[in-house]
């Protein structure tokens, strides 16, 4: 990465998902289609910037409804044939074994290079901690953080790509910041309190989670034992991240500045963090979106030449109507109020709210005053999401010709939705929704 006339800094942008494509499942939500968007403005914008992530081998669930009305979760092996070699490998030592990670390079839906960790090679024996993301074991996913962290670092050494700010978007890539206290330890013989203080200077780093039970934590001895140590001690790991390991107090000490993603969010984190000592300053970034993602191009032309809205909204709103008459077989009435919801399944997103009092909303739905379009997608572990996502189904069966539940949820629906709706609902449980000023799901 070149230096712009600017002097712009150049950043390695670091993030356990990205959210591209639906047709390129390395994503789960919201997270993934913040560095996605991210990856997608840098490339308009002319920054320079490139992403470091994983090549999600299987991706995260394909979630289906099965005939009793209930979330089921599949899994695919998914090629990806038109992603770059860069004939790149390097080698990260997890549990003692040394484990090559290939790297691949993805420029292909209008963003900066993305590169990517893939374990799944024939010499390795843990061929598949690249395989779903999100591991659901203590030791697959701090392998995982492993993979991401210091095979991150490893291969923007070996890729020869110069940074000058490492970007740390939430806490799983934070095994970059001990690789890089390593690398000056080793390489340039400095101290462990002088290499943090050198490393700070070139960490930022994003929070997203408000609740405190919901930031990551792992006992020293399974990072001990994992190999995330990089030879430091204990003490030093305790002083970047206590007893036990917190991901998020690490990247907090470890970055020089570091960001909330709205207002509230901002004022919810200073009071979670501002305690800790030794933490970096948080401000509130709030999020947005990639338009040229997300915005129907109808709706943007017009809003360019200040023609009317009306017009190419109610054409996305067919569109969207035509698509769910393919899917389900339900023909939504283009001229009733269309309210859509559609994002992760997690209870605190409360996306099944709209039905608190079913008698309420059930006279305006049987009338046909209202229609409401849903989707989500709950995590494979996560049996009350699930049981909202069987209820919004419900719903769907009991009011069929308006409301609809859109299955597997994914980039594709929620473009589909945020286009065509005339309403878009969101009521999360404040304040542990971080941000929901995005169209991210």
């Amino acid at each position: 990465m070149k230096k712009t006339k600017l002097s712009l800094p150049r950043v390695a942008y670091f993030c356990m998902e990205f959210g591209l494509h639906e047709s390129f499942p390395i994503y789960s939500g919201g997270l993934g289609i913040l560095a996605g968007d991210i990856l997608k403005e840098a490339k308009a914008s002319n920054f320079p910037m490139i992403g470091i992530g994983i090549l999600w081998r299987q991706g995260y669930t394909s979630q289906r409804i099965d005939q009793k009305g209930y979330p089921y979760d599949s899994y695919y092996e998914y090629r990806h044939d038109w992603l770059e070699d860069t004939k790149v490998k390097v080698r990260v030592r997890i549990r003692g074994r040394q484990v090559k990670c290939k790297v691949w390079k993805c420029t292909q839906f209008e963003n900066v290079p993305l590169y990517l960790l893939d374990v799944n090679l024939p010499e390795n024996d843990d061929r598949l901690l690249t395989g779903q993301l999100y591991g659901w074991f203590s030791e697959e996913r701090v392998a995982q953080e492993i993979i991401l962290g210091i095979g991150g670092i490893k291969a923007l050494r070996a890729l020869g790509i110069p940074v000058d700010i490492y970007h740390f978007n939430d806490s799983h890539p934070v095994f970059a910041g001990i690789e890089l206290i390593n690398e000056l330890m080793e390489d340039k013989g400095l101290d462990f309190e002088e290499a943090w203080e050198q490393v700070k200077e070139k960490i930022v780093f994003t929070t997203h989670t408000p609740v405190k039970a919901g930031n990551e934590e792992h006992d020293h001895e399974l990072l001990r034992y994992m190999g995330a140590y990089k030879g430091l001690a204990f003490g030093q790991m305790l002083k970047l991240g206590g007893d036990p390991f917190s991901m998020t107090v690490a990247g907090l000490r470890l970055a020089k500045k570091a960001n909330a993603v709205a207002e509230l969010h901002g004022n919810t984190a200073r009071q979670m963090w501002g305690s800790v000592p030794g933490t970096a300053e948080i401000i509130a970034i709030t999020n947005g979106v990639f338009t040229g993602a997300w915005q129907d191009k109808k709706i943007a032309e017009a809003y360019e030449t200040n023609a009317g809205l009306w017009a190419p909204h109610q054409e996305a709103k067919r569109k969207m109507i035509e698509e769910i008459k393919r899917r389900n077989g339900v023909k939504l009435d283009e001229n009733t109020l269309t309210i859509g919801s559609a994002r992760r399944a997690a209870p605190y997103k409360r996306g099944n709210l709209i039905f608190s009092k079913p008698k309420v909303i059930g006279e305006y739905l049987k009338a046909g005053k209202v229609q409401i379009v849903l989707s989500g997608k709950a995590h494979p572990n996560d049996l009350i999401g699930k049981d909202i996502v069987a209820e919004m189904y419900k719903m769907s069966r009991l009011y069929p010709q308006s409301v609809v539940f859109l299955e597997d949820y994914n980039m594709e629906i929620g473009r589909l939705l945020t286009r065509g709706c005339d309403v878009w609902l969101n009521n999360p449980r404040r304040p542990q929704e971080a941000s929901k000023s995005s169209l991210s799901p």
